[in-house]
């Protein structure tokens, strides 16, 4: 137990708020090893009830309010999903501007490669292993360390914290901050922490589409019946080869969003062979083979004209035979989401990270976010923060984080939040002047 002694009534400022963060980080790392601890991995996505017990026990000492929401299951019920779709909303309510806190709280799986458990959260030194330590639990660590400094250091706020925490970020059919705001249940404005730990000021991203193609045949022994079967694996291959050839041809595509500091060219459309599954054993003949395909489009294509691309590549090389193809994700383009608060967020990350003005650039991403559908309802201004680094491995064997980095964005979080800090740099302030 880490014991803070309170300052006196009325003496409270952020500077005791930040160092009573620091004296209570290693909490950070407790939360973090226990949402590690719980598989959350999509597909299939199976763990989002066992995680919303957690994070309603984690909230509870910081006086955050909880309230279950779950996506009906036909809206994203597709090959590979399963499990109740439950999100948490937990908010404290005190009369205060809101401010959105959002995870997505699914991992993809973990990929062969792992030399330790990617469940069980590993340490040295200063680094932090497991699956999701980076994308993005190691983010929900640090806000929940904000607050319980806020907390204990009787911080007066700005704003009103409301955590989203979200279902099928990882490129699924119908995610959940999507459904949260078609509901009406976003308020005041988001900080999306699905991003990285630079000095970057979000210019929108790329969008993404899955599809699962099955192209059947007919099984039958092996051996002694083979000629009565017909071989689901070996009639894709022609497939196969027509979307390898059709590859390069979308990467040719270069879409206007800036791309990253130090990238050697523009952001470019992709197509991804991504996971391929057929056959149960060595004296069957197959009769059933998928192939899973990732299609990441930049803003300025259309989505029906991307998919009816490799559909009819995928009809031509079928010939006749039964292939089905299924939109089994979707994720729709992030058109430039800055707006009247981003100064104040800039400032902030200054104040955890310690970046100067000058270290701030504008670029966008072919990665994907889940928040092209929340602008869809009107809500067009997203702040973007995270703890990715192009050295954390995300969605790799051996993710991680670091505990300074956690500590850096829970100083960012904590100072936006305060009610002392950069008022001028408030819209809700300047509107009550």
């Amino acid at each position: 137990m880490i014991s803070v002694s309170s300052p006196p009534p009325g003496t409270e400022t952020l500077a005791d708020a930040f160092a009573t963060l620091e004296q209570v980080a290693e909490t950070a790392i407790d939360d973090l090893r226990r949402m590690v601890a719980i598989d959350t991995s999509f597909p299939p996505g199976r763990g989002y009830e066992a995680f919303a017990d957690l994070m309603e026990q984690l909230a509870a000492p910081l006086a955050l309010a909880c309230e279950r929401v779950v996506v009906p299951e036909p809206l994203w019920r597709a090959p590979g999903a399963d499990g109740p779709r439950t999100n948490l909303i937990a908010r404290r309510r005190s009369g205060n501007p809101v401010l959105g806190l959002y995870f997505h709280v699914d991992t993809v799986p973990a990929a062969p490669g792992w030399s330790s458990d990617p469940f069980v959260l590993g340490r040295s030194g200063d680094e932090l292993t497991g699956l999701g330590a980076a994308d993005m639990k190691g983010s929900i660590a640090a806000a929940l360390l904000a607050l319980r400094a806020a907390n204990l250091a009787g911080l007066a706020l700005a704003y009103d914290p409301m955590l989203l925490l979200c279902t099928d970020e990882e490129a699924g059919l119908y995610p959940g901050v999507r459904y949260l705001a078609e509901q009406g249940r976003l308020e005041g404005h988001i900080l999306n922490f699905n991003g990285s730990a630079a000095p970057r000021i979000w210019a929108g991203c790329f969008g993404l589409f899955t599809l699962t193609v099955r192209v059947r045949g007919k099984a039958a022994h092996a051996g002694e019946q083979r000629s009565q079967g017909a071989n689901a694996i070996e009639a894709a291959l022609p497939i196969l080869n027509a979307l390898a050839a059709l590859k390069p041809k979308i990467a040719q595509r270069e879409s206007g969003l800036p791309p990253p500091p130090g990238a050697s060219g523009p952001l470019t459309a992709q197509l991804e062979i991504s996971a391929a599954h057929g056959g149960q054993c060595g004296g069957q003949i197959p009769s059933l083979f998928e192939i899973l395909l990732c299609r990441r489009y930049a803003p300025e294509e259309d989505l029906a004209n991307a998919r009816a691309e490799i559909e009819a590549v995928i009809a031509e090389a079928a010939r006749g035979l039964e292939a089905e193809v299924i939109l089994t994700g979707h994720l729709k383009p992030t058109s430039d989401p800055f707006g009247a608060h981003w100064p104040r967020w800039q400032s902030a990350l200054s104040a955890g990270f310690g970046y100067a003005p000058e270290d701030f650039a504008r670029w966008g991403a072919s990665g994907c976010s889940d928040f092209g559908w929340v602008q869809q309802t009107g809500m067009q201004e997203v702040l973007l923060t995270g703890l990715g680094r192009p050295e954390s491995r995300i969605h790799a064997p051996g993710e991680h984080t670091t505990l300074s980095d956690i500590v850096a964005l829970a100083k960012s979080v904590l100072a936006y939040l305060s009610a002392e800090f950069r008022s001028d740099l408030s819209p809700e302030a300047a509107n009550h002047v």
